[in-house]
């Protein structure tokens, strides 16, 4: 018989010293990235209108209890100047802190439709910094009434105000001559607003601008609309909703709670190739019908009838003479 030696015995110390070694090695700790960044909430936002914006930022490590202990952010309006460190807006320096979130722009003012570009960095508890994260970005709205070239329309309509009333439909034709680089629409409303462009609805909200007191302030939306833009003829229509505005609100039948007449303010403005701009807005050109929504109310819901619809009449070229 062949003889078989005993397997080694380990002890319970020894195997514990193995596993804890054995541990260490698959969890050594891996370089600290930085992701999420976000500004006022979102992610690479159009439209803000906060003077000082609030930046955040998540973090990402496979060391147990890593800590920041300090941040830096760079803002630029370049991704290269950025990334180079070069001709920056501002440049928080190392803050000591270990926050992350709502960390306030502190820059020189910022200037309206700009885009600005930002990244951080940051510090953990032995001093080391981590690399710079990607740069994200936010845009700046319309900050000041000089800049709204645009005006208040009404569609001058019969109307019994005194309840549900056929929603207006509002169209303008536009010429535009250059090649776009970017393409901005700000959009706002007396009652709710659905707007298309060359026959493609802008944006995919509902219930826009939503529900504020309109006797303070109105809310309004900046949507991308660099892709909807063709060179020559461009048409733009909006169709408008009673809504909170001067719908049904609440359940004692009341109405025109804020106005009776139904308003709407658009603003688009086009930079081209070459620098220069062109503003498209509401103004007294713009032309005014009812369609197949007979009614439309928050709690009431809405009537239509399709015998009614108005063919393209969103795209250029159509016959809007009614």
């Amino acid at each position: 018989m062949k003889a078989i030696r005993p397997a080694p015995i380990l002890s319970l110390s020894f195997v514990t010293v193995l596993l804890a070694f054995s541990g260490a090695q698959l969890t050594s700790a891996a370089p600290v990235s930085l992701t999420g960044l976000r500004c006022e909430y979102k992610t690479n936002p159009l439209g803000i209108d906060v003077p000082l914006p609030r930046l955040g930022w998540q973090i990402l490590s496979n060391e147990r209890a890593w800590m920041q202990t300090a941040y830096q952010i760079r803002v630029a309006q370049d991704p290269d100047a950025l990334s180079q460190g070069k001709e920056l807006v501002w440049d928080s320096g190392k803050v000591a802190s270990a926050e992350s979130a709502h960390r306030v722009y502190a820059g020189p003012a910022l200037r309206s439709g700009k885009r600005y570009y930002w990244h951080v960095r940051v510090w953990d508890a032995q001093g080391q910094p981590s690399a710079w994260s990607e740069a994200a970005w936010w845009e700046m709205g319309l900050l000041a009434p000089p800049d709204w070239l645009a005006s208040w329309i009404e569609p001058d309509l019969k109307e019994d105000t005194t309840k549900s009333n056929p929603c207006p439909m509002l169209r303008k034709e536009f010429e535009v001559r250059g090649e776009v680089r970017s393409a901005r629409a700000y959009a706002a409303s007396h009652g709710l607003y659905e707007m298309y462009l060359n026959g493609r609805r802008v944006g995919e909200e509902v219930l826009t601008p939503g529900w504020t007191s309109y006797d303070d302030h109105i809310q309004y939306q900046t949507y991308d609309v660099t892709s909807q833009i063709q060179k020559g003829t461009n048409a733009i229509g909006v169709i408008l909703g009673d809504g909170w505005y001067r719908g049904n609100l609440a359940f004692s039948g009341q109405r025109n709670t804020y106005g009776d007449k139904l308003a709407l303010l658009v603003q688009i403005q086009l930079t081209f190739r070459d620098g220069t701009s062109q503003v498209i807005g509401t103004d007294d050109e713009w032309r005014a019908a009812t369609g197949p929504i007979l009614m439309s109310d928050i709690y009431n819901g809405e009537s239509y009838d399709a015998r009614l619809e108005k063919k393209g009449w969103s795209n250029p070229g159509y016959e809007d003479a009614s």
